[in-house]
This record gives C-alpha cells, sequence and structure tokens, in this order.
C-alpha cells in the first residue's frame, strides 16, 4: 500500500507548532469557554458555584482540575436545550443520540460549530491521506446520528466529491464503489468486514477495488482487525475518533504515515485522563477515563465531559498535539451493536411500557460473523395467555428498532423463564461472543 505522505502546504500552521504554542492556545481558548458556559449556562453556573469556583480560578492549564465534570445525566436532566450557551434562534442544527433514559442527548451547534466541525473532520481526512478531488464514499448512517453528516461535510470541505450511500444495502454498496470509483470510504470498520464479504459473494476481489483508504470510527476496533481489513481490502485502514456531546466523528484522527492512535485537535479540545473511580487526574501515557473540555464551541460547550472510554494519552509524533491510544473499553456498561450505542435500562424501559410483561429481561450477545448481533428475553406477567406471545415479540422488536435503532431477536418466554439473582446484580447481559 503506497501510503501518501503530506507535503508541508497539506498542513495547517497550528499542526506543526511548538508545544508551548499550543499550549498557549488552549489557555486563551479555556478561559474563554469556561466564561461562555458560566456566563449562558444555568447547569454550569450552579456547578461551579458548588465547587467553589469562578472562571478566573483558571490561571493556567493544570487548574482546570478544580473544575466540576460533566456527565451525561446533565445533558438528560436539561433536555432538551437546557445546556444551549445561544438562544435556540442562533443554533443552525440538532443532532442527539439516544440514552438510558429513553429521551435522547441532545446536542447543538451554531453556523460557526458547524464550519468549525467541518473543517475538523477535513484536517482529519488529510491526515488519512485524502487529497482535493478524492472521491469519498460515505457509508455511516445519516440524520439524527452525528456520524454521516458530519463525514459528508468534513469531505466536502476537504474538496472532495462525496458519494452519501448511507448504511446498508450492502450490494448496493459494492455496485457504487464498483460503478463510481471512489478513492475513500467512511464506514464503521465492522460494516466495511462486511462489504468486504459481499464483493466476495459477487466473486469479486475486494482488493481488486478502487479504495485506497479507509477513515473507520463509531465503534471499537484492535489492531487484529486493523490488519485484516488492509489484508482483504489492499487499503489503508486509519482511526477516527468522536463523539456527539464534544462533536461528532473528528475530535482524533490518525495520520496514515505514523498509524500510532488518532491525534487529539488539541486546539479544539483539551483532553485529561482521570481515574473512573476518583476523578483524579492522571499523567500521561497511564491508562483511565478519557476527559474532553471543547475549547472553541458556541451553542454546547462541554466542560470536563466524562466520556467513559478508557485509554491513555500519548506524546505528539505525526501532528504537534498528543495521541490517544487504543480504546480498550468503557467505565460504564454499555453495549456497542453494529456501531450503536446500547444499554441494558434502554431495553428495560421499554419492556416495562407493557402491562403484559415481567420486569426480568436479559440481554444475549452474540457473533454473526463480522457483526455482533443482539437478542433480547423477556417473559409473559402470569395470567397472561401464551398466545400474546407473538404479537408481543413483533410489538417490542418495533419499538427497539424506533427507540434504540438497531433490530434484533426477540423472544418473549413463559413466566418464570429467565433465571433471578437471589444475592448481588441481575445478569442482564450474557455475552457469548468468543474472546
Amino acid at each position: 500500500m503506497a501510503v501518501r505522505r503530506p507535503a508541508p502546504g497539506d498542513l495547517e500552521p497550528i499542526e506543526t507548532a511548538s508545544r508551548d504554542e499550543v499550549r498557549a492556545l488552549q489557555l486563551q481558548r479555556l478561559r474563554w469557554t469556561l466564561q461562555h458556559a458560566y456566563d449562558n449556562v444555568p447547569h454550569y453556573r450552579r456547578a461551579f458555584d458548588a465547587k467553589g469556583v469562578h472562571p478566573s480560578d483558571l490561571k493556567q492549564l493544570s487548574d482546570l482540575s478544580r473544575f466540576p465534570f460533566t456527565v451525561k445525566k446533565d445533558l438528560r436532566d436539561n433536555y432538551p436545550f437546557g445546556m444551549f450557551a445561544v438562544p435556540r434562534e442562533q443554533v443552525a442544527r440538532i443532532h442527539a443520540s439516544s440514552g438510558t433514559t429513553g429521551k435522547p442527548t441532545v446536542v447543538g451547534y451554531t453556523q460557526r460549530d458547524i464550519d468549525t466541525w467541518a473543517d475538523l473532520v477535513a484536517r482529519s481526512i488529510r491526515a488519512a491521506g485524502g487529497r482535493r478531488g478524492d472521491m469519498v464514499h460515505v457509508a455511516y448512517g445519516y440524520g439524527l446520528f452525528t456520524g454521516g453528516l458530519g463525514a459528508h461535510y468534513g469531505a466536502e470541505r476537504a474538496g472532495c466529491t462525496v458519494i452519501p450511500m448511507s448504511g446498508g444495502q450492502t450490494e448496493k454498496q459494492v455496485q457504487l464503489i464498483r460503478d463510481f470509483q471512489p478513492r475513500i470510504i467512511m464506514v464503521t470498520p465492522s460494516y466495511m468486514q462486511v462489504i468486504n464479504e459481499e464483493f466476495v459473494r459477487q466473486g469479486l476481489d475486494p482488493r481488486e477495488s478502487s479504495l485506497e483508504i479507509g477513515i473507520f470510527g463509531a465503534e471499537p476496533w484492535t489492531e487484529a482487525m486493523r490488519r485484516e481489513i488492509e489484508t482483504r481490502s489492499g487499503i489503508d485502514a486509519v482511526d477516527i475518533y468522536g463523539l456527539s456531546e464534544v462533536m461528532g466523528p473528528g475530535v482524533a484522527s490518525e495520520c496514515i504515515e505514523s498509524k500510532d492512535g488518532p491525534v487529539i485537535w488539541e486546539d479544539h479540545f483539551y483532553p485529561e485522563i482521570i481515574d473512573p473511580d476518583t476523578g483524579e487526574v492522571l499523567p500521561d501515557g497511564q491508562e483511565g477515563e478519557l476527559v474532553f473540555t471543547s475549547l472553541s464551541k458556541e451553542a454546547l460547550p462541554m466542560i470536563r465531559y466524562r466520556t467513559r472510554d478508557l485509554t491513555r494519552l500519548l506524546p505528539p509524533t505525526s501532528r504537534a498535539f498528543r495521541r490517544m491510544g487504543k480504546i480498550v473499553g468503557r467505565s460504564d456498561d454499555m453495549l456497542i451493536i453494529r456501531g450503536v450505542n446500547v444499554f441494558p435500562t434502554q431495553i428495560e424501559e421499554i419492556v416495562l411500557q407493557s402491562d403484559r410483561l415481567s420486569a426480568q429481561y436479559q440481554l444475549v450477545v452474540t457473533r454473526d460473523g463480522n457483526l455482533d448481533e443482539m437478542a433480547v428475553r423477556c417473559e409473559l406477567l402470569p395470567g397472561v395467555p401464551e398466545s400474546d406471545r407473538p404479537e408481543l415479540q413483533g410489538w417490542l422488536q418495533h419499538r427497539i428498532k424506533t427507540l434504540v435503532g438497531i433490530s434484533c431477536q426477540v423472544d418473549v418466554l413463559v413466566p418464570e423463564s429467565i433465571e433471578r439473582t437471589l444475592v448481588g446484580k441481575a445478569r442482564r447481559v450474557i455475552d457469548q461472543r468468543p474472546r
């Protein structure tokens, strides 16, 4: 695989700045962000006051550790627009992700935020080896999910030609790749494996396609998966990282010339690693929970947002910014099924919407080929006729697809079919995937 290394003109000045220059810019933008949040978001004013800190207390970057964390629950408690720092009329776009309470986590962007997002995804595409004029096949989902539109606007900003395919319709994905001849694909790594399988099913060699670069995100993936995809596809596979609460895809991205972990775009996001139990800030290189503070967001500033992703900060290599290691897991109970975040309590809430189902349920996670699958097992309440089971299974499948965003098998069992845990936590998740 030929690696197209960046020419000097391909990089923005900040990408080759000194660490002192990066830190000076971070301090300036961090002071603005703290004041902006304190002045315009009642939640932050209350949280800062309760912690006994004021934006003026930030004298150096390390002082950020004195400020309170933000967690997903804060966004849900202020649903839908209570965390916005600008009037709703100044919000140019809204995205949302599903959450444990059934309410989505709502994020907003001013037009300047949208421009910054596009700039950073464009920077990520350039870091991956993409250049003006390249054709980009976008197979992330479009809609409230940030993946599709984030990739789309960034690719356009990079001067690329965009194929807005979205997810699904795998046979058509292969057809368009064959017909349109894109150089780059942006997709989840697991779905890239499915696309490769479709090539083979059609009697085609995926290594002979036009694709040279795959920009993969929205779910954790290993170095072993990178090797498998690169060998099978004949492409360079690079990792892009993001989450909707912080921005979306493009918070960090790997460089094709090094492939040594996503580079955090530190001129717009300040990273910390903390002990997930104590909240103590850990030194670079030590594994813990990743925390982000936005440095330039207008509509939805994020102060010390706990991502629940477990990783470590690494020194700069290909760019002036620090890198993050591969995500090794999460500090909570979230499942990721086909790129969709799934919490057991989401399923619980849906099950409990029916007056014919008990509160007992289990999620059985398996792997079918290269994709994870989830089945839901639940029970009839005593006295409910067994003839109701097919209707309830269909209803529950539809509700999960509508509210959570995944298709899954549902088994409605007779009463007392699911094991009870008499001591400790109920066993809600049965993970049958190979280790």
